[in-house]
């Protein structure tokens, strides 16, 4: 279920509250007449099945209520109501298939903001990365990807295309461009540290290395599960159920790869350079490509549902 707070203008609020009764799916239906003081109005508020939230966020946004007053959406995580049970089971669809698409756009737009932290995060794990490619370490790769930060951006490109938001998909591409680069860049000064002290050698680099020697093979292998990643790291975005975050899986050639390229480069090893950055480059179109096309079948399927159930 899912929680909505609404600050309405008076003229707007019996609007607002017909929309929300003629919904199937909302319950504990409040309304607090002149409740409001920053901006005035009236205060309502209501839970509604997640389901039928994308609906009714819709309807509301129609009614102007986001540049008038304001709309405030969260998740109940316990719900002790026979109302709100009935709410769940009247609504069209399952809950775990619903798609909140406002939700998505805010949370892939904050995601995908180039910050501080943002680079801090991508860098420290090519960093990490590197330590392992030259160490032949999938504890460290691991550890990585972990850490790497690039799905954000990746997810706002597949939403903004699905949405048609330019704004979030330059934004986007900008913070995946902007971070992979300096990450690349600052791990390039981080190996020849790390080569002058006497911790990174040619020799451990160009070494046979069964646990991270994929990390420079691109091959129709690297695109099939870049696809299955990115349907993966789409599907746990989207989903009421999303569990724990599944950017390990996303990161598995991304990072590590661009590692790879930084810690070559310094060696002159163009080979591995070049055969790392397509490596980066064939995994983050396959991303793109698996959660764009993942969010359309959602979007078509779950069109479909609500209109047969409707």
């Amino acid at each position: 279920m899912l929680h909505l707070r609404l600050i309405t203008p008076p003229d707007c609020t019996d609007d607002a509250v017909r929309l929300i009764e003629n919904t199937v799916g909302t319950t504990h239906l409040v309304v607090l007449t002149g409740a409001a003081r920053d901006p005035e109005g009236d205060v309502v508020t209501c839970d509604v099945a997640r389901e039928a939230g994308d609906q009714l966020l819709s309807g509301l946004q129609k009614l102007g209520l986001e540049k008038t007053g304001s709309i405030a959406v969260e998740n109940i995580d316990l719900s002790l109501s026979r109302r709100a049970d009935k709410a769940e089971s009247d609504a069209p669809g399952e809950a775990a298939d619903a798609v909140l698409w406002e939700h998505l756009v805010d949370a892939t737009h904050e995601e995908s903001t180039l910050s501080v932290t943002y680079v801090a995060f991508i860098t420290l794990a090519t960093m990490i990365a590197a330590c392992g490619v030259v160490l032949d370490n999938a504890i460290l790769i691991v550890g990585a990807m972990a850490v790497g930060p690039e799905f954000g951006p990746l997810a706002g490109i597949c939403t903004a295309a699905v949405q048609r938001a330019p704004r979030l998909a330059l934004r986007s591409l900008i913070a995946l461009l902007v971070g992979f680069a300096a990450a690349m860049a600052i791990t390039v000064g981080f190996s020849f540290f790390m080569d002058a002290v006497g911790l990174f050698t040619e020799e451990q680099l160009e070494a046979d290395r069964p646990n991270t020697g994929f990390i420079y093979a691109p091959d129709w292998f690297s695109f099939v599960v870049a696809i299955l990643a990115g349907a993966a790291g789409t599907l746990s975005l989207t989903s009421a159920k999303s569990g724990a975050l599944v950017g390990v899986a996303i990161s598995v050639t991304t990072v590590p790869a661009a590692a790879n390229a930084a810690v070559a480069l310094i060696y002159g090893d163009t080979n591995q350079t070049l055969r790392s950055s397509e490596q980066l480059l064939l995994n983050l179109l396959g991303i793109i490509l698996a959660g764009t096309l993942t969010l359309l079948i959602q979007k078509w399927l779950w069109s479909r549902q609500r209109n047969s159930a409707g």
